[in-house]
């Protein structure tokens, strides 16, 4: 069963899965349920230039962007670090 994000609307399924992760890690290092977390990640990074790297060919990039209580990092090796804790791994979307 998929799970709804509300920020997730008018986004494609690739990019809901990778920002749905990005949200999911974050919650994790919280100890909260994703659902529950409090956080609009379009108010902290362009979240259409995270696909645009995923999908890039290269791996060779990463994106770093802070929250308020969080620093995320998205790698083209398909990682989310969250305060510098690998938490997940991102589902290519090539």
């Amino acid at each position: 069963m998929d799970t709804f994000f509300p920020w997730s609307q008018q986004i494609s399924p690739i990019d809901q899965t990778v920002l749905n992760q990005i949200i999911g890690a974050i919650a994790g290092e919280e100890g909260v349920d994703p659902m529950k977390l409090d956080i609009s990640l379009q108010r902290h990074v362009a979240t259409d230039a995270i696909q645009d790297l995923v999908n890039h060919e290269s791996n060779a990039w990463r994106l770093q962007f802070e929250t308020p209580n969080h620093v995320v990092e998205v790698t083209g090796n398909d990682k989310i670090i969250v305060d510098g804790t690998h938490t997940s791994t991102v589902l290519n979307g090539s």
